[in-house]
C-alpha cells in the first residue's frame, strides 16, 4: 500500500533530489525552444528598463517582510505596500520610485490566493510562479500602461492580435462605480476591436488589496490558443483555450472601512503577467508543464523514479495518476527549494503553511511508485520538519475509510495538516466529510479567536488617505531626533525635556481638529522624544502632561502617539512629554546585549550564523539565528561568557549617521532583509565608526545598521544569562536571554539546581536555610505571579518546592545525625545531588 510503501522508504531518506535534479537538466538535451524562457524574462525587463525610463527593482524573498496579513509573497505589488499605503520611510529608496519593473518570486499556497489543490489536476495552476510586473507610482496612468502592454505583446512577442481579448471594468450601481469607459476608449484608440473589448464587474475587473485600502478597477489581456475563431463567450469562464495572460490594475480608489469609496490624491498602475504562461504560449504549448522550464525537471524525475514517461494527461485519460503525480512532485519541488532558499522552514507559524507543500508530493509520489522522491528529498525538505509532523503524516496515511467532520478537523487544529490538504487524501481514499459540521466547528474556533482579538486595542494607524491630507496641508515630518539626545552623568542616563505643539489629531477614521475627553485617538506632534515601535524595539511608554500615553507607531515620516484624552485636546495645544526612563533604559539595556550577543554567536559558531528575527521588550530580549546542528550547553556557556567580557569591558558603545552605500562599504557589517532609510545610522560595539570607514579588514566586534536606542558603555547591562535555547524549526534556533537583576535571578536558579550535601550534615540546616532564603528573597515579589523574565507560575513552585524538600530532608538528617550520636548504628546519610531545576534544554523551553 502507498503507507507502507511510505514507511519503507522514510527510513532510507539520504542524498538531496534538489542536487541530483540539477545535474540531470545539465545533461538533458531536449528540442531547444524558439524562444527560451530566460529570454522571455530578459525582453520583459529591458523593455520596461531600457525603452520606458523604469527602474529595475530585485525579486523580494518569498517570505513577506513585516506583513502578518500574508502567508507567503503571492503577487508583484507585495513590497510596494508601503508606497501605495503611503506608509514608506520618505529617507528610504522606496519612497523615490517612480517607474519600476520586476520578476517577482510568488507563492500561492494558502490565504485568499491559494492554488494548491489545482496543482497537478490541470496543466496550468503552480504554488511557485515569476509575476513579471510593471507599476507606476504616481506617474503614468491608463493609457500609457495599456499602449506599453500592446506594444510589447504584439510587436516584441510577435503575438497575433487577433487572438487576444481585452476585458474591462463595467460598472457596479449596488456600489456607485461607473464603467471604465476611460479604459474600453483607450483600447479603442489602440485598435482593439470592439468585438474583442469586453466588459465585466466587480468579480472578474475591480481589484482590493483587502477589506480597505488602495483599489480600482483592471483590464485583463487574454490569449486564445487556438485562434482563427470568436471565443469571446470563452473569456472568463475558466476555459482551458482561452486564459489571461496580463492584469493591469489602475489603483485611483481607497476603501474606508465603512466600506464606502474615495478618489486617492495618487493614482498608481500595478500591472502582473505570469511567466510561466507567457513562456507557454511564446513556445507554442498548451502545458505549461512542456515549457522549458519544466521539461527538464520532468525529465530527472523519469530517470530517477523509471516511472513511465511524463505524457500530459489529465482526469480520466490519466490512469493511475500519473502524469498528476509528476507534475506536483515536480511543482512541489520549486516551491520548496524556493521556499527553504528564502529562509522559510517549517515551524510555530510557518509550520502549516510549508507542511502541505511536502505532504502532498510525499502522498503522490507514493501512491506513484516515486520511491526515490521519498528516498532522496528527506535531508533537505523533510527532516526540516518535527518529528511530529512526521508522525502526523503517518496518521494520516493510515486514515480509515470513514471520517467525520471532527476527525478532519481535528488533523488541522491538532496535526497542523491544511484543510484542503485533509480533504485531497480523504477523497482519494473515497471518504466525504460532512462540510457542513466541518464548516460549524470552523465557524466557532474563529469566532473563539476574534473574542480574543478584540481584547487587544488596536494601534492608531493612519490610512493614505490621511497621510495624503496631512501632505497637502503642510504638515512636517514629526522630528524626533531627541530619543536619541540623551547622556550619561555621574553613571546616571540623562533623558532631555521635550515641549511640542499639537499638529494634528486622528480619530481612526480621519483626521480632526479636537478630541473630547475619554476618546482614543492619535496625536501627531512637532517633536518628540518618544521611539516608536520599529526594528524589533518596543515602543516608548510615558505620559503628556494631561493625558497618558499608550502607544507609539511611525507612518510615513509622522509619529503618531496614541492617547485617551483624558480632557478635551485640539490643534495648536502645548504639551509636554514624559518618558518612562525605566522602561527605555530597560529596552536600551536588552537591545545592546542583543546586539553583543549576535556577535558572539558568529563568534563561537562560525560567520555562518545568520539573523532571522529578534525582538526587544524591556523584560528580555529573543534572538533567532540559523545555525548548523544543534547547539550543545558548552557552546551555550561559551556565548555566555563571550556576551559576558564585553559588558565587564565596559565598552563604549559608538553611533552614527551615514550614506547607506558607504555603510555597506564597512567590512563584517551585519544586515537584515530589510529595507533600509538612506542615511541610515550605524552602531558599533567598542570600535568609533571613523576607524570602522578607514579599516579594509573584517571587523571583530559588532557592527550592525540600526535604528534602535542603545546604552553608550555596555557595563549597564550587567549581566547576560540565557534561559532558553530551542529550534524553532530545522536550521532556526531562538535564544531567550534576561540581564540585569533578572539575570541574576536565573543565576540563583541554576545555583540551587547544582546544590550538593556532605555525609556530615554539620552546619548542613544554615546551609539550607541560606539557600532557601536567597531563593525567597528573589521569589518574593512575584511568588504568586507570573515572573517578570516570564518563567510560568509553575516552574516557580517547582523550584521553590524543590528548596523545601531539600529543608525536610536535611531536618531529617540532622535528627539522624542526632541518633547517631547517641548510639545508633544507622550510617550517616550518603551524598546528596539535587537534579537540575531548570528544563534541560532539548526538552522544553522556560519562555
Amino acid at each position: 500500500t502507498a503507507g507502507v510503501r511510505y514507511k519503507y522508504c522514510s527510513k532510507r531518506f539520504s542524498i538531496c533530489l534538489i542536487v541530483r535534479v540539477i545535474n540531470s537538466t545539465r545533461s538533458y538535451r531536449g528540442s531547444a525552444p524558439e524562444l527560451p524562457a530566460a529570454r522571455v524574462r530578459g525582453t520583459f525587463l529591458d523593455f520596461f528598463r531600457k525603452e520606458h525610463g523604469h527602474l529595475l527593482v530585485p525579486s523580494s524573498p518569498v517570505r513577506p517582510r513585516g506583513d502578518p496579513s500574508l502567508l507567503f509573497v503571492n503577487a508583484g505589488m507585495n513590497q510596494f505596500k508601503p508606497i501605495l499605503l503611503g506608509t514608506a520611510d520618505p529617507r528610504s529608496e522606496m519612497a523615490s520610485y517612480r517607474r519600476v519593473t520586476n520578476s517577482q518570486k510568488c507563492v500561492r499556497a494558502g490565504g485568499k490566493h491559494n492554488d494548491l489543490e489545482d496543482v497537478g489536476r490541470d496543466l496550468t495552476h503552480h504554488t511557485f510562479f515569476e509575476m513579471l510586473g510593471n507599476w507606476s507610482f504616481g506617474d503614468y496612468f491608463k493609457e500609457e500602461a495599456c499602449r506599453m502592454a500592446w506594444s510589447l505583446l504584439t510587436e516584441h512577442y510577435g503575438i497575433p492580435a487577433d487572438r487576444l481579448y481585452v476585458s474591462y471594468f463595467a460598472g457596479d450601481a449596488a456600489s456607485g462605480l461607473p464603467a471604465d469607459e476611460e479604459t474600453r476608449q483607450i483600447w479603442l484608440d489602440i485598435g482593439v476591436p470592439p468585438r474583442r473589448l469586453l466588459p465585466f464587474g466587480l468579480k472578474e475587473n475591480f481589484w482590493e488589496m483587502g477589506d480597505s485600502g488602495p483599489c480600482g478597477p483592471c483590464t485583463e489581456i487574454h490569449y486564445d490558443h487556438i485562434g482563427g475563431r470568436d471565443a469571446a463567450t470563452l473569456v472568463n469562464t475558466d476555459s482551458p483555450d482561452v486564459v489571461e495572460i496580463w492584469n493591469l490594475v489602475f489603483m485611483q480608489y481607497n476603501r474606508e472601512v465603512d466600506q464606502s469609496l474615495l478618489l486617492l490624491p495618487q493614482f498608481s498602475v500595478d500591472t502582473g503577467m505570469g511567466l510561466e504562461r507567457l513562456v507557454n504560449i511564446l513556445q507554442g504549448k498548451r502545458s505549461n508543464y512542456d515549457t522549458d522550464l519544466f521539461t527538464p525537471l520532468l525529465h530527472a524525475i523519469h530517470q530517477i523514479s523509471r516511472v513511465r514517461p511524463y505524457s500530459g494527461r489529465t482526469g480520466a485519460a490519466d490512469v493511475g495518476k500519473v502524469d498528476m503525480a509528476y507534475r506536483v512532485v515536480a511543482d512541489h519541488i520549486r516551491t520548496l527549494s524556493v521556499c527553504i532558499a528564502d529562509g522559510i522552514h517549517p515551524g510555530i507559524s510557518f509550520r502549516a503553511k510549508v507542511d502541505r507543500l511536502a505532504h502532498k508530493p510525499l502522498s503522490v509520489g507514493s501512491a506513484v511508485n516515486f520511491p526515490f522522491f521519498l528516498h532522496e528529498h528527506n535531508k533537505v525538505i523533510i527532516n526540516p520538519f518535527s518529528s511530529k509532523s512526521s508522525n502526523s503524516f503517518k496518521t494520516l496515511m493510515s486514515v480509515c475509510v470513514t471520517a467525520s467532520a471532527s476527525v478532519a478537523w481535528s488533523l488541522h487544529r491538532d496535526l497542523g495538516f491544511p484543510l484542503d490538504l485533509v480533504d485531497l487524501m480523504l477523497e482519494e481514499r473515497g471518504v466525504q466529510v460532512d462540510r457542513q459540521e466541518l464548516d460549524r466547528l470552523i465557524t466557532e474556533s474563529h469566532k473563539v479567536a476574534s473574542e480574543v482579538r478584540s481584547d487587544v486595542r488596536a494601534p492608531v494607524m493612519l490610512d493614505v488617505l490621511s497621510l495624503a491630507e496631512l501632505q497637502r496641508l503642510g504638515v512636517p515630518h514629526t522630528d524626533d531626533g531627541l530619543k536619541y539626545q540623551y547622556r550619561l552623568e555621574q553613571g546616571r542616563y540623562v533623558f532631555p525635556a521635550c515641549h511640542a505643539t499639537v499638529l494634528a489629531l486622528y480619530d481612526g477614521q480621519t483626521l480632526v481638529s479636537e478630541v473630547s475627553g475619554g476618546q482614543c485617538c492619535g496625536v501627531i506632534l512637532d517633536q518628540t522624544c518618544f521611539y516608536s515601535e520599529q526594528g524589533g524595539q518596543s515602543h516608548d511608554q510615558g505620559y503628556f502632561t494631561r493625558d497618558g500615553l499608550q502607544e507609539v507607531v511611525l507612518a510615513g515620516g509622522y509619529v503618531i502617539h496614541q492617547v485617551t484624552a483624558a480632557d478635551s485636546l485640539k490643534t495648536g495645544d502645548q504639551v509636554q512629554l514624559h518618558l518612562d526612563q525605566v522602561h527605555r533604559l530597560s529596552c536600551m539595556v536588552k537591545h545592546t546585549a542583543t546586539h553583543i550577543l549576535n556577535f558572539a554567536l558568529r563568534k563561537v559558531l562560525g560567520s555562518s550564523v545568520q539573523q532571522r528575527g529578534s525582538h526587544v521588550a524591556a523584560d528580555r530580549l529573543r534572538f533567532d539565528f540559523s545555525v548548523k546542528g544543534s547547539l550543545s550547553v558548552s557552546q551555550l556557556q561559551q556565548v555566555e561568557r563571550c556576551v559576558n567580557d564585553i559588558i565587564s569591558a565596559n565598552q563604549i558603545v559608538h553611533s552614527q549617521v551615514l550614506p547607506l552605500q558607504r555603510a555597506r562599504s564597512i567590512r563584517g557589517l551585519r544586515t537584515v532583509d530589510e529595507v533600509y532609510p538612506d542615511p541610515v545610522r550605524l552602531v558599533s560595539v567598542g570600535v568609533p565608526v571613523s576607524e570602522l570607514l578607514d579599516n579594509q579588514t573584517d571587523t571583530q566586534t559588532s557592527v550592525e545598521l540600526c535604528c534602535g536606542t542603545h546604552l553608550l558603555q555596555t557595563g549597564a547591562i550587567e549581566d547576560l544569562v540565557i534561559v532558553s535555547e530551542r529550534q524553532q524549526v530545522k536550521g532556526i534556533s531562538r535564544i531567550i536571554a534576561v540581564t540585569g537583576q533578572e539575570a541574576t535571578r536565573v543565576s540563583i536558579i541554576k545555583s540551587l539546581s547544582t546544590v550538593s550535601v556532605s555525609s556530615n550534615p554539620a552546619g548542613l540546616w544554615n546551609e539550607i536555610r541560606d539557600n532557601k532564603n536567597r531563593a525567597e528573597t528573589s521569589f518574593k515579589s512575584n511568588f504568586f505571579s507570573v515572573s517578570i523574565f516570564n518563567l510560568s507560575v509553575s516552574v516557580l513552585y517547582f523550584d521553590v518546592r524543590v528548596v523545601l524538600r531539600l529543608e525536610r530532608w536535611g531536618r531529617f538528617c540532622c535528627r539522624k545525625w542526632t541518633l547517631c550520636q547517641s548510639g545508633c548504628q544507622t550510617p550517616p546519610p550518603p551524598v546528596l545531588t539535587l537534579p537540575n531545576v531548570l528544563p534541560r534544554r532539548s526538552e522544553s523551553s522556560l519562555m
